[in-house]
Parts: C-alpha cells; structure tokens; sequence
C-alpha cells in the first residue's frame, strides 16, 4: 500500500518559508496534482516525499512508514524529472535498465522488464537509440519509462510536460493518465498548468505562499472556489472580478457596483444574504456570460450592456474583451456571435453560477 501522508510539514531555507505546516493524504492509487505559481512550494514537497530535501518540521509517512530519516533509495519510489535527465552517453535500453542493474536485478529480468515497459509506451524502436537522437516526445517516454520499469510504489512527476510543444503535451498528458489506470500506482504530480491539473488529478491540490488554498475534486474546485486565490487560479480564461456592494430591496438581493445593478437569484439569496450592506468582490468566469441574441430567456440570466473592444475567434468560442462603464471583462461567446470590435451589444450574465468574496478576507460566501 502506498499511502502518503504529509502531518504540519514546514521548510525553511534560511528565513525564507517555502512550506508552511502542510498537510495533506493521497490515497493508494491515487492520481493528486500539487498545482500553483512558481515559487508556491509544490516542488519542495514533491523533493521532501523524496528524500532530495529535509522537513525542517513536521512528519513524512509512506504508508505505515516515517521516513524523514530514510535515504531516497530506500524509500520505493521514482521521480520524472522535467528535464527528463537521461543518461546521454547510454542507448535508451541502457537508460530504461540502468536502476535495475543498480539493484544488481538478473540479466533475464532487465530484459523482460525493458521490452515489456517499452512496448507499453510504444518505444520498442528507439531502444538502441541515444538521447540525443530523440524527439521532446520520446525522451519523456524514455524518462517515464525509466520510472515504471522500477516497478515503485509511488511516482513523483515534476513538471515533466512543460518541456513540450502545446499539441506533443495534449497527447502526452492522455498516455500519462491511461498509464495510471493500468499501472494503478499512486502518483503525485507537480504543475503550474492548470488545465494540466484539471485533467489529470483525481484529487487537485491548489497551492499559494507555501501553504494549501483549496484541495478535492477538480471540478468541485473549479465549480465551489473557496477564496480569491483559488478562483482567479482555476479556470481560463481567468474568472471576473467587481467591486460590488450587496443591498436589498423589496425583499430581492442585488449587486451593484459603479456601473451596473444584477439581481441575485432566489436559490442564492440565502448563501449570499449575510454579505449585505458589505463591500464585496462579484467573481464570473467567462463562460458564464452569454450573447443575448443566442441564448433563450432562463431563470436567473441578467442583461448587461457592454462596449466590445477585442474579438478573439479561437474555434469552439470566440473571446470577447469588454468594458461595462469602467469594468474591464472578459467574455466567452458562441461562435454564431455577432460581435465586433467597438460596438456595444447585450450579454446575459448567468447569476446562478457567480461566486461572492468576502473584500478584507477573500474568503468566499458558501
């Protein structure tokens, strides 16, 4: 079993905190994404689960075993680094048996273990290859392949796509998830890309200044962010945000900032009701607003007037950068849409899924 636990974990580098008394399970098995901004302290967890770096506090368990004393040999697992780190001097065989022959494994078994994980990666051709005459594509298969062949029981990946080109990491990101599913080892995985860690995680691990924002669900993070930092983090295009104060009328809730006036739906006027008379940030991802002349009428769709000034097509959607008075936004359209630059048109703002911050805390209203 390769349970991992982290319990107050801290690091420090001087006076310097890149961990701050973290804690954090991921089950045997499963798939969790430490994602963040450079510098938030995911990479210095996934080197003390390693064994590359001491906990300056705290404990570090693999399964039912502390390990902050243990030697990163001893501790089972393999590492994907994110500049693949291949031996150059060594053929791709060499590279994938070069743990093993470490680990003094008979000659019969390196072979049945090379070919066997080669052929799960579609590598069988390249083995006689050098580094130097592979693609980004291939070295990374190679370097995974180093790490599987191992047969651990866990996996740290760190960063190991950013390397590739946009089209190469899509793909690479589809074997990687298919490869957990067979090999059903439990792997923590490091990125700033957060399309990476929505795709890929069974759980999601949302990371700032050194300590956890959010964990759980990918899409129950991107769907129920718990502060500011977490939803101007997930999703892309990044979520709106507008100063408003929430005041009520005739027993209806309402937002408004400078420039507009929305009304809170019933289903929310509960959840938000204890920000009134407050000042307070109104968070709308992009696809959340639509072309009025497109979408049906729906309970809880409000209109806004915007003045368009940027169109971008992109294929499924065309992006939409606008103004509302002084409010700068950014919209997802349908492809249909109409709209052009420097004209003004209405959207319908969908105030069934709009998030309310707390403007001193950042802390959400749930």
């Amino acid at each position: 079993m390769a349970q991992i636990r982290l319990s107050e974990v801290t690091k420090k580098f001087g006076l310097n905190t890149a961990v701050d008394r973290v804690s954090l399970t991921a089950a045997d098995k499963e798939f969790v994404v430490l994602v963040g901004p450079s510098g938030c302290g995911k990479t210095t967890i996934l080197r003390m689960i390693a064994g590359l770096e001491e906990a300056t506090e705290g404990d570090i368990y693999i399964g039912e075993r502390k390990v902050n004393n243990v030697p990163p040999k001893d501790r089972d697992i393999a590492m994907v680094f994110q500049n693949y780190a291949l031996y150059p001097h060594m053929s791709v065989f060499k590279n994938l048996a070069f743990g093993l022959k470490q680990r003094k494994y008979p000659k019969p078994e390196i072979d049945r273990r090379v070919k066997e994980v080669a052929e799960l990666l579609g590598i069988q051709e390249l083995l006689k290859r050098k580094p130097k005459e592979l693609s980004g594509g291939q070295r990374q298969r190679v370097a995974m392949g180093r790490a599987i062949v191992r047969k651990p029981q866990l996996f740290l990946f760190d960063e190991p796509l950013s390397n590739l080109d946009a089209k190469l990491r899509i793909q690479v990101r589809g074997e990687l998830a298919r490869l957990h599913d067979r090999l059903e080892t439990t792997v923590i995985y490091v990125t700033h890309d957060q399309v990476e860690a929505m795709t890929l995680a069974d759980r999601i691990v949302v990371m700032h200044n050194g300590q956890i924002m959010q964990m759980g669900d990918p899409m129950e993070v991107y769907n129920n962010p718990e502060n500011l930092f977490v939803a101007g983090f997930i999703g892309s295009p990044a979520m709106n945000f507008f100063d408003v104060q929430l005041s009520e009328e005739n027993g209806r809730l309402f937002v408004r900032s400078a420039n507009f006036q929305l009304c809170i739906p019933d289903g929310l006027q509960e959840r938000f009701g204890k920000g009134k008379n407050r000042d307070l940030i109104l968070g709308i991802r992009p696809e959340h607003f639509y072309d009025k002349a497109l979408k049906e009428p729906f309970a809880g769709g409000e209109t806004l007037k915007i003045d368009i000034e940027v169109v971008e097509p992109i294929g499924p959607q065309v992006i939409l950068l606008a103004s509302a008075g002084t409010e700068q936004l950014t919209a997802c359209a349908d492809p249909q849409t109409t709209a052009r630059p420097h004209m003004q048109m209405e959207i319908v703002v969908d105030m069934n899924r709009v998030h309310l911050f707390d403007k001193d805390t950042g802390q959400a209203f749930t």
